[in-house]
């Protein structure tokens, strides 16, 4: 089974995630700030990441994301965010944002498996 990053400042968040996936099967590694992260991400290569936007800084998961497709890491990123709900920013996919879709907290359990499933299928075509 896939194993996925989980990269949030807060534990809860990595927690609860950790329990929806785990039960999905997909083995789960956990990091709670962006140094951790990246290290985590460098040592284990996972197959997909889910990636918080607000951590030490409030762009934080903006700036890793950059950081690993400046180094050519193509791995899928979901990013979590409630920015919108915030600021009333919406974001799409763009060299700025360079990941794979983006996810509103909360998510539900159902929503976060089929994002999962769907960007690790999209992954798997395009390899193949």
């Amino acid at each position: 089974m896939a194993l996925i990053a989980i990269i949030d400042d807060d534990p809860d968040i990595r927690d609860a995630s950790t329990l929806v996936l785990s039960a999905k099967g997909y083995e789960v590694i956990t990091a709670g700030n962006p140094t951790d992260a990246y290290n985590l991400i460098k040592e284990k290569t996972p197959d997909l990441i889910i990636l918080d936007v607000m951590m030490d800084e409030p762009d934080d998961g903006f700036f890793l994301a950059q950081r690993l497709r400046k180094e050519k890491i193509t791995t899928p990123i979901i990013m979590y965010t409630s920015i919108s709900k915030t600021v009333g920013m919406d974001f799409g996919k763009s060299e700025m944002v360079p990941v794979d879709d983006f996810v509103e907290k909360p998510i539900s359990p159902a929503q976060l498996i089929s994002k999962v499933e769907n960007l690790l299928k999209k992954s798997k075509e395009q390899v193949c």
